[in-house]
């Protein structure tokens, strides 16, 4: 398959709204589901931390990952973002070609 469903986090809602709108803009997702927050725990520079934060899911095309990440890296605020892109093995052909349309680069 060639559909990825990629994981980030933003620090909050007006930075994940925004984001989302800039990848769907920019043809590097087809949707940006922008999710409730979240409680995250994690260690960061050997100290234990903890953070609300805004999950996004994008449904992207394995072409267009690559620009996808440079964009997450370059309008992330984070030092060090979550980017995590998942294969998807299954889903219905017609949303799976919506996505491929979607991102089809210009």
């Amino acid at each position: 398959m060639d559909t990825l469903l990629v994981f980030t986090t933003l620090p909050d809602a007006q930075s994940a709204h925004e984001l989302a709108r800039q990848l769907v803009e920019l043809k590097l997702a087809a949707c940006v589901s922008v999710q409730a927050p979240c409680r995250s725990v994690y260690r960061w520079q050997g100290a234990l931390e903890q953070a609300e934060e805004i999950p996004l899911l994008i449904k992207t095309t394995r072409a267009r990952y690559a620009a996808l990440q440079e964009a997450l890296c370059a309008r992330h605020p984070y030092e060090l973002p979550e980017i995590l892109a998942v294969p998807v093995e299954a889903g219905l052909p017609g949303y799976l070609a919506w996505i491929a349309a979607e991102t089809s680069q210009p």
